[in-house]
């Protein structure tokens, strides 16, 4: 694939709600750009089957797992030495606390908020966050397209919150340059989808874009 790729970002964090395609453009970016990944495991959950059967009941346990988890993966990327590897990740921290938002009541929402200020201290800023949107009835045609069995009681309410929460986050979201993509209609396994987005991500270098693949606006 020829695509120049001078001055890439050190750090790059994908973004967005289930089934939107984060983790397989993820790993193409680390492919072509030499990258090392930072890969959420959700299939390591072992809450998460119970979670989408039955929300309220699993939701405190299934929200912590996930938490430890983006945690201590975010304190490795802090301990390492940032000038030296460069990296791509499927996840930024702060989505965590959407989803506890979301799925926990009052009391546990206080102790969640407890836990999470103590392990999220000093996480690395990514040098730039891609926002991938698709609205969920294509989403949830992609979770049961994939078949993960633990996905398939996924309803169409939940997929909506999510997508709400992540929409009124990235409102506001400043903290790095930040490019906002509509991905209904790209498939990251098709090299002509995959390569119009990379141009264009080069040259996202700072602010906020937005990339429909029909139109593109900066």
């Amino acid at each position: 694939m020829d695509i120049n790729t001078t001055g890439l970002p050190r750090y790059i964090a994908i973004e967005g709600p289930m089934a939107v395609g984060k983790t397989t453009f993820t790993k193409r970016l680390a492919e072509i750009f030499n990258y090392e990944t930072l890969l959420e495991t959700s299939d390591a959950n072992p809450f998460l089957e119970r979670f989408y059967q039955n929300r309220r009941q699993a939701a405190l346990p299934t929200q912590l797992f996930f938490l430890f988890e983006r945690a201590r993966k975010i304190q490795e990327l802090r301990q390492a030495d940032m000038f030296k590897p460069v990296r791509v990740a499927d996840f930024i921290i702060e989505k965590d606390r959407l989803f506890a938002e979301i799925n926990l009541d009052a009391d546990e929402l206080k102790l969640y908020e407890n836990i999470y200020a103590h392990l999220t201290l000093d996480a690395p800023t990514p040098d730039l966050v891609i926002y991938l949107q698709a609205p969920a009835d294509i989403l949830l045609q992609r979770v049961q397209h994939r078949g993960v069995k633990a996905e398939q009681n996924i309803e169409m309410d939940y997929l909506c919150q999510l997508i709400d929460a992540y929409t009124r986050f990235f409102h506001y979201y400043s903290a790095s340059p930040l490019l906002i993509v509509n991905a209904a209609e790209i498939d990251f396994t098709k090299d002509e989808d995959f390569r119009d987005l990379v141009k264009f991500l080069l040259s996202a270098t700072s602010g906020r874009h937005y990339y429909n693949p029909r139109q593109t606006i900066i």
